[in-house]
């Protein structure tokens, strides 16, 4: 843990003197917000009043899918600059390494949780829900962020280059974020097309987050609170339990 802490630390310091990998998570879903809610929330829901309460979560798991893409990006380079080769001659822990990157980009997936949150707020969104239910949406989304980073440094560690890694990591995630309820009613979407978005996992990270922001009214009707919950804690063991294995593997593989 010692070994992590210490990667993590410098794993934000080069965020930090890098501002420029804040983009993605500061202006990505600003934009991402204006252009749904303003262009498309008329359309879709009648009024932007309307659809800000139902957008807005699907928004802020969209953002962290793809702000989880850069931790395997941002490994694969270091690979490739000869810096896990430094790391391999320090008395640390072999996977220390990974852990810490997963660590440090908990900042920049708080980041991109606050900045939508906060812009949302600006643009008229409310809290349907007491503070400790958007307390723990924040923490939920926190904790799926780091789950869904073993998958893109599996990803990171098998990709021969940085432009592999954000190619393949785009395949997986466009299906995933598109293909649910993010935008629109899954009710509202073509028979087959349903089947896939109830069993999309990050319909129920939407649905979850909905629940307990917007308030359950907002969640899609048959679901529960709870359920979605459960649902959401049990993909996070899925993906922990699959693909930190094989992330670690593929780690004492490659270096």
């Amino acid at each position: 843990m010692r070994d992590s802490l210490i990667l993590a630390q410098r794993s934000v310091t080069k965020m930090f003197r890098k501002p420029e990998q804040f983009l993605d998570v500061t202006l990505q879903p600003i934009i991402m917000t204006v252009l749904f809610v303003f262009v498309f929330g008329g359309a879709i829901a009648g009024s932007t009043d309307e659809y800000l309460p139902f957008v807005l979560p699907g928004i802020i798991v969209q953002t962290v899918m793809f702000t989880s893409l850069t931790i395997g990006v941002n490994l694969n380079s270091d690979i490739e600059k000869g810096v896990f080769d430094r790391f391999r001659s320090l008395p640390i822990v072999r996977s220390a390494p990974l852990f810490g990157a997963v660590l440090g980009d908990i900042v920049r997936h708080a980041i991109a949780v606050g900045v939508t949150l906060i812009f949302g707020v600006i643009i008229g969104f409310r809290f349907h829900t007491d503070f400790l239910s958007a307390a723990g949406g924040i923490l939920l989304m926190v904790l799926f962020a780091v789950c869904l980073c073993w998958v893109s440094v599996f990803i990171g560690m098998l990709a021969r280059s940085s432009g592999a890694v954000q190619g393949l990591s785009f395949l997986i995630t466009f299906p995933l974020t598109f293909g649910s309820s993010t935008f629109v009613p899954a009710s509202t979407l073509p028979s087959w097309l349903q089947g896939w978005v109830a069993v999309n996992p990050v319909t129920h990270v939407i649905e979850a987050l909905r629940g307990l922001l917007s308030g359950t009214q907002y969640m899609a009707a048959g679901t529960t609170l709870g359920g979605e919950l459960l649902w959401v804690a049990g993909w996070c063991v899925v993906l922990v339990a699959v693909f930190f294995p094989l992330a670690t593997w593929a780690y004492r593989r490659k270096v």
